[in-house]
């Protein structure tokens, strides 16, 4: 038979794996902001802190310019926090979105 649910066990997700599970999500939120056959600007740098059962997440990004850098960065954000807990079940408590820079030839 079935054991207790406390006494199972427990899952630790290694830190590198919301970092991939973040930077995949910012990549694909990204992906249509970025015209057709020019530079897709940098990858995404993610880190992250799991502060006890929830996970903080902080991405750089560089973002096309011209483009509605507000609208992709909510983007980004909801993205991020929707995958993290789809795919971990994990508690986002925070995702912070930083651009460092701006690269012309964005979509008008």
């Amino acid at each position: 038979m079935g054991s207790v649910p406390g006494r199972r066990g427990r899952l630790r997700v290694a830190d590198r794996v919301y970092a991939r599970i973040a930077a995949r999500a910012a990549r694909e939120v990204l992906a249509d902001a970025w015209p057709a056959g020019r530079a897709k600007g940098a990858p995404p740098h993610v880190s992250v802190t799991v502060p006890g059962s929830t996970v903080m997440v902080r991405v750089e990004l560089e973002l096309p310019f011209p483009s509605d850098i507000a609208a992709l960065a909510g983007a980004v954000r909801q993205r991020i926090a929707e995958r993290v807990v789809g795919l971990t079940g994990t508690r986002v408590s925070e995702v912070v979105v930083v651009v460092e820079k701006l690269v012309t030839g964005g979509a008008s």
